[in-house]
Parts: structure tokens; sequence; C-alpha cells
């Protein structure tokens, strides 16, 4: 598109994340004259870039390094098995491109207008873009607000880019550091705990909270936080990080007092937070709540009839495929082919050593709803291919209700749980029983066997595990 113009838009997208880009893409289906805006040179977003696909790119390079060199059991005799950082980092940013140019062309072949610059409203029916020194104009019907979030920054110990960095620089090191701490057992600290751990970094995690994960089933965190400490992951809960000082950081904690860990690193994943600033949002009618989220309604429409709003910028969880999903629906809400969002079954995936995955109502979840859930597990140690695959950690736990059999909520701790989940999600969304999940021929061996065994075992018909008494 060209400079200094304006231009007219039935639909405009501010943002080109996972959340933005299909929503830019599904209205172009629909007909709608649509122009996706993105700041970055790159479309898709930080999920593409600095997130979720080069954090899982390292994830899988660091973990396929410590297999090799813990494959003895197996017969497998590796000598000197060394890891070359920068191949590594070269690798995962062709990765990157070729997802960069997958996104571009389907931008064009849906006849999206993609405009680089920063976005701004000048009214509910107007934008501007800044682009350098090129200002254009954008008049548009409606809007789509998918900006996306950032970390937060703790006020003691800020990002200075080169020390105290975030997840973003994590992704992007020249070597490996030898000190690495990390602010923040949430899953994006340990996700990149983990990476770097393998690769030969003395990790330590800080974590203010009782566990790792809060909010997660303690059964479910404890497979992690063992492995973690079978890597050699220092892990310090209930503690504090105070400050960063000469290469080290101060920490205090009730049980050990003030102490101070070497870090010629330090990575603070505490959270993110909703990009909302330097919107002109005030130019319109939109609102924020307490968080700083976007209010939105059923229709994820904001406070302002023309304006929407999805992905980390308004409800749900922080997860990019609730995003893309909010985003193809949006589209299809302004197009008048869906009358209101529903809120579907949203699974999420931590990729640490073992995976975890969830879906549904936790346990806790269930009795805060008044429901009486009745609970199985299918432990992956007696698993014949998990066995086989030499990952025998974790669990499959089924809630259901008691009162039908519905399936509820899944947990699953061990090997390949961001695989397994969808199966599940699947079962939540079609209202599946306990019933339908044990009757449904699962082949063998397989992992995805032990959904079908966990049912069995909520039913209390378990053959592969003794039934409880």
């Amino acid at each position: 598109m060209g400079k200094n113009n304006n231009v007219k838009a039935d639909v405009v997208v501010i943002g080109a994340g996972p959340g933005g880009y299909v929503a830019a893409i599904r209205s172009a289906q629909l007909g709608k004259k649509t122009v996706l805006i993105e700041k970055d040179d790159r479309l898709g977003g930080i999920c593409l870039n600095y997130g979720c696909i080069p954090s899982k790119a390292m994830i899988y390079a660091s973990d396929f390094l410590s297999r090799i060199k813990n494959a003895s059991g197996m017969g497998i005799k590796a000598e000197n098995v060394s890891m070359d950082f920068q191949q590594m980092q070269r690798w995962k940013d062709g990765i990157i491109e070729k997802l960069n140019r997958g996104i571009e062309t389907l931008c064009k072949g849906n006849n999206v207008g993609v405009l680089n610059g920063t976005a701004a409203f000048e009214s509910s029916s107007r934008l501007r873009i800044n682009n350098e020194n090129d200002v254009s104009y954008i008049d548009f019907e409606k809007a789509i607000i998918a900006t996306g979030s950032k970390p937060i920054e703790l006020p003691n110990i800020k990002f200075d880019n080169e020390t105290i960095i975030s997840s973003t620089e994590a992704l992007y090191l020249k070597e490996a550091p030898k000190d690495l701490v990390v602010i923040g057992g949430g899953y994006i600290g340990l996700e990149l705990g983990t990476v770097y751990a393998k690769l030969g970094s003395r990790v330590s995690v800080i974590e203010m909270a009782g566990q790792l994960l809060p909010g997660l089933d303690k059964s479910v965190v404890d497979v992690v936080h063992k492995k973690l400490e079978k890597l050699g992951v220092k892990i310090h809960l209930s503690t504090k990080a105070d400050k960063s000082e000469n290469s080290k950081i101060i920490a205090s904690s009730k049980e050990k007092g003030t102490f101070s860990i070497e870090a010629d690193k330090i990575l603070v994943a505490v959270g993110r937070y909703p990009n909302t600033k330097n919107l002109g949002l005030e130019k319109t009618k939109v609102k924020l709540d307490n968080q700083g989220f976007i209010n939105v309604n059923e229709s994820l429409m904001t406070d302002d009839k023309n304006i929407y709003a999805i992905g980390d910028v308004s409800i749900g969880p922080m997860l990019a495929h609730k995003a893309s999903y909010q985003g193809k629906f949006v589209a299809e809400i302004i197009a008048g082919s869906k009358e209101r969002y529903e809120d579907s079954v949203v699974p999420s995936v931590i990729f640490t050593d073992p995976e975890i995955a969830t879906v549904g109502m936790s346990e806790k979840d269930a009795e805060s709803n008044g429901i009486k859930a009745k609970v199985g597990k299918f432990p992956f140690s007696v698993s014949s291919r998990a066995m086989t695959k030499s990952e025998a950690e974790g669990f499959v736990k089924v809630i259901a209700d008691e009162k039908d059999g519905r399936i509820l909520g899944v947990e699953i701790v061990g090997a390949e749980a961001s695989d397994l989940i969808s199966e599940a999600s699947l079962a939540i969304k079609m209202k599946a029983t306990l019933e339908d999940l044990s009757l449904t021929i699962h082949p063998h061996p397989t992992l995805s066997e032990s959904l079908m065994e966990a049912a069995e075992a909520t039913m209390g018909k378990a053959i592969h595990i003794l039934n409880p008494k």
C-alpha cells in the first residue's frame, strides 16, 4: 500500500499476531475490504517471532541433546556430543522466516491489505498510522484490536535487555549463560529454564508462591518439579527477588533470610500485561477494566459499537489458540453470520519436561461449582508405550460428573501431553461421558490408550492398574 495516503476499509485489524492475522483473513474471506496493521516488520506477532514457535524449537533441540546424552540405557553410546548454539539459533530463525512468508502469502492470496506502522485511533471510525516519517489514515466501518501483551517489568529489577532480560531476549541469546536466574516459576520461566539447563547452564528459579506453576494441581506440578531438580535446577519457593547487583540476585525468604545467587543472565518472567497504551483509546468509547484489559461483551464488542477486541488484550486466558479462535469468531460476528462469541473449551499446554496439558474443570473448579465429581488416574509408569519411549513419568487424570458420568476435565502430565489433550477437548466439547471414552477403541501400544484407561479407572473398571478398594 502506498505512503501518505488515506485508505477506506470495511474492517481494520490492529496487530498481526495469531488473533489479528486470522481475523483479517477470515474477514476478507467473508467479502469485507480488510486492512491489517502491524508495527513490527514481520507478521505473526509475539507468538511466531518471540514466543511459542522459537521457544518450542529450542525446547525440542535441547531435549534432543539431553536424550542423546542419556541414551546409554537403550544401548546408544554417543561420545562427546555437543551443541553448536549459533547453528541452533540459525535453524530456529529459518523456521520463523518460513512461517512469516507463509502468513504473507496467505494475506496476499486472501486480498488482505497489509500496512506497516503504529496505529492510534483518531476517532471511532478513523485510525492514524505512523511509519517513521510517513503518516496515513484509515477510515473504517469496524476495527478489531488484537495488539497482544508484553512482559511485566519488576520495579526493583528493570529490564536492561543485556543482563536483565525478558523471554524475548532469552530466545535470541548469542550463547547459553553460565548462571541463569529465572524470576517467576510460571510456564514461560520453566520452559526457558529447562532449555538452558539442558544446554549446560546452572539454572535457579525464584518463585514467590509455595509451589511452581501456582494455580495448577500440586500432584501435576510435583512431577515437573522432581524432573527439574534431576536436571540440576535449583528451586527457591516462597522467595522474593529483591534486587540485582554485581552479577548476583539478592533474594529473601522466611526460611533462609537474605541470600544471593550468581547470575550472568536474569530472566524476569512474572507474567504479561495487555498492550493498550498509546492506542488513542481515549478518543473512542472503549473502556478498560481494573487490570488494564479491554472490556468486551458477549460479541467481543467493546463499549464502542464500531470496535472489537480479541486475544491477550481482552477476556480469557492469554493463549495463542484462544486468540485465533476469537479472531475467526469476531470476523463472522462483524459479517453477520454469528451473533455472539461462544466461550469454548480452551486447552492449555505447558512445554516443560514432561509436558503438562489441561482442559476443562479441575477438581477444585467442580467443587466450587457445586458439582460432585469422581476422579480416576492412569500412571504412565505402567504404560507399555511410555516405557518403550523411556518416558514413564506422569499420569492422565479424568474428572467426571458423578451424576451422569459426563467428562468435566482432564489433566495430563507426561510425554506428548500437548498432543493427547485434543481428544479430551473434543470429548468435553461433545459432552462425552466416561463410557463414551472407555468404549472408544484406542490403538495399542500408544500413549493415547492412557485416556481410555483413566476413564475406566474413574468408573472403577480399570484393567491395567488395580482399582482402589
